[in-house]
């Protein structure tokens, strides 16, 4: 009989480098739980398949940090806010730029599309909250009444209300028909995050910086429960579709709450550390954190997640035992949304003061489709995903598959005859750039230990060494003082040796700093160089890397040689340091050199000039060389693949 394969509850799906620089905000879309919007510092908005490795499409047009990305539920437009306050709205599906939105004083910090109308709301730094016709492209009406930042916006499920949580501790909740505000919701201790309208009942949960979650009746606009106790601050919350339960994305844990009574369901460890972004598809929980540049994406099987009944083993604080709180059956029902058939009624027109909002529909659309380009950089998953919308099928759409589990123990475990013990369960060894990242390695027999193909930068024990290979066994202990005697002897074997090494290296290191004192950076890393020792090399790059002004281009033609060579070395450190330099140069260098080598030939003799350009070639030649051996290791996994798939990034305008 065959033994059932035990598949995981969580687990990780991919991790990408989606930007060039830091990413600074992201969404997932809700309708389909499949596609990824991120925007970075780098001024652009990129579009990601779950679980594909390439951009699908990149949208340009900002000038300042993306700040704040949103997708409308049918996933056919996109709508990006920038830290000077413009906001851009892009067609996917026409992959062009659709408006441009400008109003707001400072940056923006939440977006929202109207579930029916074609409107957005935007929260900003400046404490606004604008609504926005896309078809007339202007400001329908402003809202005030925050003190501090706003930094989450969202329209109920008919469209009538919009719920604000912002830095002041508040929860506000504004009637659009009437263009005034409702209720204000205080109890908050902490900066309000996040806030989600209940899919069915008129309901309201709001998560903060102070570490709780409550929930609001938006009937008699008063507190139901109060959850407490969370492992840090609340940025994600999700209702389950229909409506059973709340799922609270917390640090490395996925927390699923009921409110009536206020319980916990459930606990499932995720290791994503801060989530940004939740989306539920197929019975199945998708989870977003970003880092640096890097986006992690994580599955989380529902159909193995508790969502009603009992409690779980780690309760939200009560006075009361929680397994003794049933739910009330007596409790009525709230009222129910009422979806229209129609768009919401126009909310009433504001009067505009400002100039930017007195601009005719159509008076900028020709320098917006200038300054702003949608690039298809993946035109197969674009055909996938946007192209079949436009078209008119007789078929049943096709459904996206939940993603594949993995099975809960590893292949070599699966192996060993007898289980092991939980002890054992959770130790992790020092980490392997070969193999995945987060897979303990379990066994019972030591295996014989083999150089590997990088050497760690920090290490516990010598590569390849082991202290008893140097001491004689001890078989009887009158011979203990001779045993000491030889152990010394044998350990001071190549003691001269070293030293020969550290003298010549040190000898090195003095005269590269004497070049230094006296003469320029050019000509203390020539003499480098020319010693013909990486280490040293290693040793001044890291000194020039901490200040990059240091950098000029023809450092640049001596110095990529060496990165070439410290890339393809075994030691992690000069990895590093390599990718290092290689990425300082492609920053502050390639945009220059692209242009140069663009730009039309000078009339006349300009020695200068045939300089520079001379340098250009030189450094365009070295990193075409390089870009091969960056495209080969950036399918390496763990910290050296995301440096590689980072500087591979950066040198994609060289193709």
């Amino acid at each position: 009989m065959a033994t059932p394969v035990v598949t995981k509850t969580a687990w990780k799906l991919q991790e990408i480098v989606a930007h060039a620089s830091n990413v600074s905000s992201l969404v997932l879309g809700k309708g389909s739980g499949r596609l990824l919007a991120t925007g970075g510092d780098d001024c652009r908005v990129n579009l990601w398949s779950i679980n594909k490795p390439n951009c699908i499409m990149s949208l340009t047009g900002h000038t300042s940090p993306v700040e704040s990305v949103r997708l409308n539920t049918p996933e056919e437009l996109i709508v990006a806010g920038s830290q000077s306050g413009s906001i851009r709205v892009w067609d996917l599906e026409a992959a062009k730029i659709l408006r441009t939105l400008m109003g707001h004083k400072a940056n923006i910090c939440s977006l929202d599309f109207h579930p029916y109308g074609e409107f957005v709301a935007s929260g900003s730094q400046d404490t606004n909250i604008k609504l926005w016709d896309i078809r007339r492209k202007g400001c329908v009406f402003r809202y005030r009444g925050h003190s501090q930042a706003v930094r989450c916006l969202r329209f109920s499920p008919d469209g009538k209300w919009l719920a604000s949580a912002a830095d002041d501790h508040t929860v506000k909740l504004w009637d659009l028909t009437a263009g005034k505000m409702m209720s204000e919701f205080p109890g908050h201790t902490g900066p309000v995050n996040v806030v989600e309208f209940h899919p069915n009942e008129y309901l309201l949960a709001s998560g903060s910086s102070d570490r709780t979650i409550r929930f609001w009746d938006l009937e008699k606009f008063q507190v139901v429960s109060c959850i407490e106790g969370e492992p840090g601050p609340v940025r994600s919350v999700l209702f389950n579709p229909d409506g059973c339960c709340l799922y609270s994305g917390c640090q490395d844990s996925l927390r699923v709450y009921g409110w009536e009574p206020e319980r916990c369901f459930d606990v499932v460890l995720v290791n994503w550390g801060k989530v940004a972004d939740l989306a539920i598809c197929n019975d199945q929980l998708i989870g977003v954190a970003f880092s640096q540049s890097n986006v992690s994406s994580y599955v989380v099987d529902l159909t193995r997640v508790t969502r009603t009944g009992t409690v779980a083993q780690d309760p939200v604080q009560d006075s009361r035992p929680l397994a003794q709180l049933p739910p009330n059956p007596s409790a009525p029902l709230r009222r129910i949304y009422e979806r229209p058939s129609t768009t919401c009624s126009k909310p009433q027109r504001v009067k505009q003061n400002s100039e930017s909002e007195r601009r005719s529909p159509s008076s900028e659309d020709d320098r917006d489709e200038r300054e702003s380009r949608a690039e298809i950089q993946n035109a197969e998953d674009y055909n996938e995903i946007f192209q079949p919308k436009n078209s008119i099928s007789r078929t049943p759409p096709r459904r996206s598959e939940p993603f594949p589990a993995p099975p809960e123990d590893d292949a070599a475990t699966a192996k060993e005859p007898a289980k092991p013990s939980p002890a054992m369960d959770v130790q992790f060894p020092m980490p392997n750039l070969d193999a995945p990242p987060g897979s303990p390695v379990i066994t019972s027999t030591p295996a014989p230990k083999a150089e590997p193909a990088i050497i760690p930068a920090t290490r516990n024990e010598p590569i390849g060494l082991k202290a008893s290979d140097f001491l004689p066994a001890v078989k009887i202990p009158q011979q203990a003082e001779l045993v000491d005697e030889d152990a010394m002897s044998q350990i001071r074997k190549g003691h001269d040796t070293m030293c020969v090494v550290l003298t010549s290296r040190h000898k090195n290191l003095d005269t590269v700093r004497a070049v230094w004192t006296t003469g320029d950076i050019k000509t203390s890393v020539d003499s480098a160089v020319a010693i013909n020792d990486l280490s040293v090399v290693v040793d001044l790059l890291n000194i020039v890397n901490q200040k990059a002004s240091l950098w000029k281009l023809d450092l640049c033609t001596t110095v990529l040689p060496q990165i070439e060579k410290l890339l393809q070395s075994k030691y992690e450190s000069y990895v590093q340091t390599g990718c290092t330099s290689l990425k300082l140069i492609l920053q502050r260098f390639l945009p220059l050199i692209t242009d140069i080598l663009a730009a039309p030939p000078s009339v006349g003799v300009d020695i200068s000039r045939e300089e520079r350009l001379h340098k250009c070639r030189l450094c365009y030649k070295q990193l075409k060389s390089i870009s091969g051996l960056v495209q080969s290791k950036s399918c390496l996994r763990g910290r050296h693949g995301s440096a590689f798939r980072e500087l591979h990034l950066l040198m994609a305008s060289l193709d």
